[in-house]
């Protein structure tokens, strides 16, 4: 058990974790802002808090390079730093949002697939000329399908993919390594 609890405090692995969850929060509780609101929280507002994760990857890196790495990051522990407190960050945002949307508040869930329902029915015409009314068909009947658990999927997914570049360059800015060996 220590052997576990030893590798887990690792300044590189338990930072970026509490950072992640930190950050997931962060995100949840923008959540319910928006909920509180009454703006759709599952709908287009929502993405923006992809700007908490970018926030938050940036200052932890800083302060890793800082007060962990005396000065200097390679371009791994940057990478590995913002991709852990990515995935926390979104796993924590989508169990947080399934929980809500399965014992809190189920009416966002409904909304969230009306409102897809709404915008794929706005673009038939284009989805149709574009993709065939085959395809459009089977849009409309996957957006039933849909289930509260999808959302943590969707979470996870959204955010890695939005995460690519950021997260190279932040790394690549904060990147500072140790250049005297070459000499």
């Amino acid at each position: 058990m220590k052997n576990v609890i030893a590798y887990f405090n690792h300044p590189l692995l338990k930072i970026p974790l509490l950072v992640g969850v930190l950050t997931g929060v962060l995100c949840f509780v923008y959540f319910l802002a928006l909920y509180g609101l009454g703006i759709p929280p599952l709908g287009n507002h929502k993405s923006l808090d992809f700007g908490i994760h970018i926030i938050t990857m940036t200052a932890t890196v800083w302060y890793y390079r800082k007060h962990i790495g005396k000065g200097r990051l390679h371009l791994w522990e940057g990478i590995s730093i913002c991709y852990l407190i990515n995935t926390i960050g979104a796993l924590v945002t989508g169990w947080g949002i399934y929980f809500f949307v399965t014992q809190i508040d189920p009416a966002v869930f409904q909304q969230f697939l009306d409102n897809s329902r709404a915008l794929v029915l706005e673009g038939e015409k284009d989805i149709v000329r574009q993709l065939g009314a085959d395809q459009f068909k089977t849009m409309l009947a996957n957006i039933s399908r849909i289930q509260e658990g999808d959302l943590i999927y969707d979470e996870l997914f959204k955010k890695t993919a939005l995460a690519v570049l950021p997260v190279l360059v932040i790394s690549l800015i904060f990147r500072k390594q140790d250049y005297s060996v070459l000499e």
